[in-house]
């Protein structure tokens, strides 16, 4: 997977990230790690992986933005439009009832918008986030607000960690999961620490 992925970018740049993050925001197994710290290495300006391309990285970090929130889409319209009959046909087999989706749906309405901005920073979890979030027919404004509110960091900082250490791609690649893993963790970690202390200030305006 992953030496088609980089062959693919190598041959058609731009074009071939955009598609890439937009299957892999729509539930296939393709992973944004390497897409993006791939793209970010080849704006370095250094021969990889024998080819000479030389990208923008703007252009590399909002190709996958977008692309993220097209395939988000796709996955949050498979949920709205047929996601609750598939839960509540074959359900039973995975132990969900009727009242889980219920609770799902008034999650979502409730903290949706926390869900997908976290979710949308953690691997493996922001491939799939998008799909409950339809079943839960989470407002499509609000869901495209926070999936790209959520995605911008991971993109671009995926794609600065390529361009920063270009010349060692092959270990960046080996390493990709654990270096996003660790982005993820930070990353929550200062949403929750932004959140809390919000909430304490507004506690102490309230008293």
């Amino acid at each position: 997977m992953e030496n088609l992925i980089v062959s693919e970018i190598a041959r058609h740049g731009y074009l071939a990230i955009f598609l890439l993050m937009i299957l892999e925001s729509a539930c296939i197994p393709v992973p944004s790690e390497v897409v993006m710290v791939f793209g970010g290495a080849l704006t370095a300006g250094v021969a990889i992986a024998g080819t000479n391309a030389h990208l923008n990285i703007l252009t590399v970090g909002l190709l996958g933005t977008l692309g993220n929130l097209i395939g988000a889409f796709i996955a949050y319209w498979v949920g709205r439009t047929g996601g609750r009959t598939l839960v509540e046909k074959w359900g039973k087999y995975l132990l969900l009832r009727h009242k889980d989706l219920d609770k799902a749906e008034l999650f979502f309405n409730k903290k949706g918008d926390l869900a997908v901005l976290i979710g949308r920073i953690l691997p493996v979890v922001r491939t799939f986030i998008s799909f409950p979030a339809g079943v839960a027919e989470m407002p499509q404004v609000k869901f495209a607000i926070f999936t790209v509110l959520g995605s911008i960091p991971w993109t671009f900082a995926l794609a600065f960690i390529g361009q920063a250490l270009a010349g060692n791609w092959q270990s960046i690649s080996k390493s990709s999961t654990i270096i996003s893993a660790l982005f993820g963790i930070v990353i929550v970690a200062a949403i929750i620490w932004w959140y809390l202390k919000r909430r304490s200030t507004l506690a102490n305006a309230k008293s």
